[in-house]
């Protein structure tokens, strides 16, 4: 707690955090097979660990298509995902296209009947790949800071992811040529009273980068180089000015340096791991579902992304200042078990209301929600890092979730 107010911190990694960078490999596998099948069923995960001697991608997991139609070379899709994210020499962490010093290794096999026979069904009767709750949440604290309007999420995730995906647009493009894949992001607000952002107190940046002691001089003036540096080209251009003053505490790389090796050689990654970062960062709670790897049929991710969608929509429309909707379901069943919506006290009307409108204007059943959201579409790629929410898509296919109905709006808004 902080005098006259309360502090929350939210934190993000880049696409080449070890954990992202499998959360990537899994859902560039799940692409792949969409590509092929649009209907196919897929649940892929990916473990990654660097030595000295030599790298590994492990993949295992589920894969059923369509008969007729061959896998993909989930191998090959594996080493184009890490090579992509910038993984092309072992001396950082992984060259993921070299046979010699990264092996993949492949554990596949097809989904079980057990599940298949419960989610091939038609469009109204698809029944949950699982049991499990998901929840979806909003809330309006973005919407008062330029650039980060129309995202109606917890600024603190808003503000952290938006820092690691600068950071990669930074590394890509040159600005930061000295810069490596895996880094780590992390901001604490200040909240008043009545929840309103005053300041940010601490913003933190950990960034693997070139060992460059020879070219700047000592350790002492490669740390400042490198802290003035993500300064300059991360924090500044995503982090709004006003939030800033003389008491926020700025951090990078805290151990002073995070020179090369690092990504998988310095730390094991699994698919999975960063559920909080793909969320909320904390605001909000979570069902503890994954989603990277799964095709839509898994509620883990399709109605996590339902939820999501509803509880913009009620944020959105002025209905509440913030909104969470918890669904669950029972393996094989296409309703869900139960639908709750609950405001924190922000709402206009009653939360039962609310929830009676909700039900209205959102299908929660598995079938319904692919349909609607076009979850069956290779658009999974881009999700694996960087937030699956709050997101502006370059391309309409992408985050569907995301967009607003006006139709629903302004049916929600007529209760008002």
């Amino acid at each position: 707690m902080s005098e006259g107010g309360w502090l929350f911190t939210s934190e993000s990694v880049a696409s080449g955090h070890p954990d992202k960078l499998c959360d990537a490999i899994s859902d560039s596998i799940l692409d792949a097979c969409l590509a092929l099948d649009p209907n196919a069923k897929v649940a892929v995960e990916t473990l990654v660990k660097g030595r000295e001697d030599k790298a590994f991608i492990v993949l295992g997991g589920e894969v059923t298509l369509a008969e007729g139609i061959e896998n993909p070379d989930f191998v090959q899709v594996a080493r184009d995902a890490a090579a992509g994210i910038g993984y092309t020499d072992h001396a950082i962490g992984m060259d993921a296209r070299s046979e010699d010093s990264c092996e993949v290794v492949e554990l596949i096999t097809r989904q079980s009947t057990h599940i298949n026979r419960g989610v091939v069904q038609d469009i109204d009767a698809q029944g949950a790949g699982d049991q499990g709750l998901m929840f979806g949440y909003a809330c309006d604290e973005t919407e008062l800071f330029d650039g980060h309007k129309g995202r109606w999420m917890p600024l603190a995730i808003a503000l952290a992811q938006a820092l690691t995906r600068e950071y990669r647009k930074r590394r890509e493009d040159g600005t930061l040529d000295w810069a490596r894949p895996d880094a780590k992001s992390q901001v604490t607000l200040l909240h008043d009273d009545d929840g309103n952002v005053v300041c940010a107190t601490n913003i933190v940046i950990a960034a693997q980068h070139k060992d460059m002691i020879a070219e700047i001089g000592s350790e002492e003036e490669e740390q400042a180089w490198v802290r003035s540096k993500i300064i300059e080209h991360v924090i500044s251009p995503v982090v709004p000015s006003s939030l800033i003053n003389e008491e926020t505490v700025i951090v990078v790389n805290g151990t002073g340096r995070f020179a090369d090796p690092g990504g998988p050689y310095a730390d094991a990654g699994l698919t999975g791991r960063k559920i909080i970062v793909d969320t909320y960062g904390g605001r909000g709670r979570h069902g503890g579902g994954a989603f990277s790897g799964k095709d839509p049929s898994k509620v883990d991710r399709s109605a996590a992304y339902a939820s999501r969608w509803a509880a913009k929509h009620v944020v959105a429309s002025g209905l509440s200042r913030e909104c969470e909707i918890q669904l669950a379901y029972a393996i094989g069943v296409a309703n869900p078990v139960s639908v709750r919506v609950d405001t924190f006290g922000t709402g206009l009307v009653p939360d039962e209301e609310i929830a009676s409108l909700v039900n209205q204007h959102f299908d929660f059943r598995p079938g319904h929600i692919i349909n609607n959201l076009g979850l069956k579409a290779p658009i999974y790629a881009v999700t694996a890092s960087g937030g699956h929410f709050g997101r502006v898509p370059s391309d309409p296919s992408q985050f569907t979730w995301e967009r607003l109905d006006e139709g629903i709006i302004t049916a929600f808004q007529a209760v008002l």
